[in-house]
């Protein structure tokens, strides 16, 4: 019954929808965020059909788009490998026995992974808030 009902919102919803893969979104989200992909009737894919300039080629700004797309998962990659290093300084932590030697380690360790981690975040926020203030 529930899925009778959300059958037409899901539809329109998927009509471009981006696959992600831990949240991370694909090089071209942003081009698809600015309304430049759309549904190709022929084949049924989203694909990049019109572009912002309409002369039918990519402008400086659908490359900076794209560049930023990039920039956004390497950001988001980063922040991933720096929660690594946060759980990888609690094993470490874990495993020191009281030394003060790898207890020192272990909180160098997880601090500096934590100020990777904000930079990171506050990274992506900036990313975003670029990317689509020039697709808009």
């Amino acid at each position: 019954m529930m899925n009778f009902l959300m059958q037409p919102f899901h539809s329109i919803a998927a009509a471009c929808s981006e696959p992600t893969l831990f949240g991370i979104p694909p090089w071209y989200h942003y081009l698809n965020a600015a309304g430049l992909m759309e549904l190709d009737p022929n084949t049924g894919h989203c694909e990049i059909l019109r572009y912002s300039n309409g002369t039918g080629k990519f402008g400086i700004t659908d490359f900076s788009l794209v560049g930023l797309g990039v920039v956004d998962i390497l950001l988001r990659l980063a922040a991933f490998v720096a929660i690594g290093y946060v759980i990888f300084g609690g094993f470490t932590f874990i495993t020191a026995q009281g030394s003060p030697d790898g207890v020192k380690r272990a909180q160098s360790t997880i601090y500096n992974a934590l100020i990777g981690l904000g930079i990171s975040i506050a990274s992506i926020g900036a990313v975003s808030f670029l990317a689509n203030s020039l697709g808009a």
